[in-house]
């Protein structure tokens, strides 16, 4: 299978489930929320969307049926959880602080675009990352959080990129929408069950897409849809 190249000029991460092994994280937090309203626990469905979901969404979604035990858990949500314990709960995903150095030394600027809120600031400090990435775009910087373009195109204004020359890397069919509806390649992470211009498992396999001039490809090792 030919290996395919891009001149790349920004790469835009999701969070869960890329940069982070956040589902047990998110499991344990949306148990609480819903324990604080007297709800049972959730389903192994509800917890793959509050997975990819912003908190009010995933609120909601819990919730739906009574608006009364929605706001109790929003409330919860605001005032008895602290966002920082759960944050020390991720887990990085292998290999990537080597690429986020790498990627800055190529000159390759590098963004976030996720649907988190609150908890992405204590994220950022407690691992470090406010060095490796240019741009964050959370819940809280958007009308419309993914799979609306919104975040993705308020990146790409502030870092003035085109469209041809950005990737997205995720791991959900929301953020296969957000690339989609946003014009950039799309990076499957984990996950090959989504419909990506191509698919990596490690972090480092990102390095063998970028175009000669940037980086010096190894062996063919990534796999493109193609």
């Amino acid at each position: 299978m030919k290996r395919k190249e891009w001149k790349i000029d920004c790469v835009i991460y999701d969070c869960d489930g890329v940069l982070f092994d956040t589902l047990e994280t998110n499991k344990m937090l949306y148990n609480r929320i819903a324990g604080s309203a007297g709800r049972s626990p959730l389903t192994e469905d509800e917890v793959q969307f509050c997975h990819t979901h912003t908190v009010y969404e995933s609120i909601h979604h819990l919730f739906r049926n009574d608006e009364a035990l929605e706001g109790k858990a929003v409330e919860f949500w605001k005032h008895g959880i602290d966002a920082r314990e759960l944050v020390l709960y991720l887990k990085m995903e292998p290999n990537l602080m080597e690429v986020l150095s790498r990627l800055k030394e190529l000159g390759i600027a590098t963004a976030i675009s996720t649907n988190r809120s609150t908890t992405m600031r204590y994220i950022m400090e407690e691992y470090g990352l406010k060095h490796y990435f240019d741009v964050v775009v959370s819940a809280l910087d958007v009308e419309k959080p993914k799979p609306d373009p919104e975040g993705v195109e308020k990146i790409l204004k502030a870092l003035n990129l085109d469209h041809e020359k950005v990737v997205y890397i995720g791991d959900s069919e929301v953020d296969e929408k957000t690339a989609r509806a946003s014009g950039v390649k799309f990076i499957a992470y984990k996950n090959r069950e989504l419909d990506a211009d191509a698919f990596i498992d490690d972090h480092l396999r990102l390095l063998d897409f970028l175009a000669n001039g940037q980086q010096h490809l190894r062996p063919q090792v990534c796999e493109s849809s193609e």
